[in-house]
Formats: C-alpha cells, sequence, structure tokens
C-alpha cells in the first residue's frame, strides 16, 4: 500500500510531519479493520461469531477516532474542517456551499473597504490555475 511508505525522503520531513503521517496511515488501518470487521460480520451465519466480530468492530471505531481526535488537536486545518463538517445536520454539501458563499462576500467586503474591485489581488480558486479570474 502506497500510505505505508513516505512519498518523499524522510531527510526532508519535519518530525510533524512524520507523526502525522503514523496518524494517518494508522487510521487508514482503522478503517480498513472497521469495513472488514462489519462485512465478516454481515457475512456470518453463526449469531455468536457475528457478534464477537461487531464487537471488535466497534473497537476498531473507538481506536479510529481516538486517531481522528489526536489528528484534529494537532492539525488546525483538520480542526476548523471538522468543526464546520461534523454533527451538523441537513445537508453536508450545502455546508460547503454556505462557506464558500461567505468567503466570497468576505472577499468582495475586503476589496470594498480598500476601494478595489471583487477581483482585485490573486485567486487561489480552480479558475486561476487554468489563467482565469
Amino acid at each position: 500500500m502506497g500510505s505505508e511508505t513516505y512519498h518523499e525522503p524522510t531527510e526532508l520531513l519535519s518530525e510533524p510531519t512524520k507523526e502525522m503521517h503514523r496518524a494517518l496511515v494508522s487510521l487508514i488501518e482503522e478503517l480498513e479493520a472497521i469495513d472488514w470487521y462489519q462485512q465478516r460480520a454481515e457475512a456470518s451465519s453463526d449469531d455468536h461469531l457475528r457478534d464477537i466480530l461487531l464487537h471488535n468492530r466497534n473497537e476498531e471505531i473507538e481506536h479510529a477516532m481516538m486517531t481522528l481526535e489526536w489528528i484534529r488537536r494537532i492539525s488546525g486545518e483538520f480542526d476548523v474542517r471538522m468543526k464546520q463538517y461534523l454533527f451538523t445536520s441537513g445537508s453536508i454539501v450545502e455546508v460547503e456551499k454556505e462557506e464558500r458563499t461567505a468567503a466570497a462576500l468576505d472577499h468582495v467586503g475586503a476589496g470594498a473597504m480598500v476601494g478595489a474591485s471583487s477581483t482585485a489581488g490573486p485567486c487561489l480558486g480552480i479558475g486561476s490555475l487554468r489563467g482565469k479570474e
């Protein structure tokens, strides 16, 4: 699996990046184990084995959430995004649309405050990568 190895020379990576890598790989492994236990439990015809497999799956969910919480505490961006999307109701996609609208309004407002147009300054949207504002 590609995620088990580093993609850049380790001597070029900081300790925080290496620690984050360890956490992300561990999270991937926990999520994979959850999937395996879920499938095995659903396929099992033995009620007692199914109970054990579901118990094991739930333990893996606990491990995954502990790792995810560590990631949230270490990474400001994860923290922001988790607060934005987790434990919300309604459409998850709408949360992003509302965020984009608010960001666009903030950008327009900031431009108006300095007397510039809303297209002033560098645009970091995908259009700017195509040479469009």
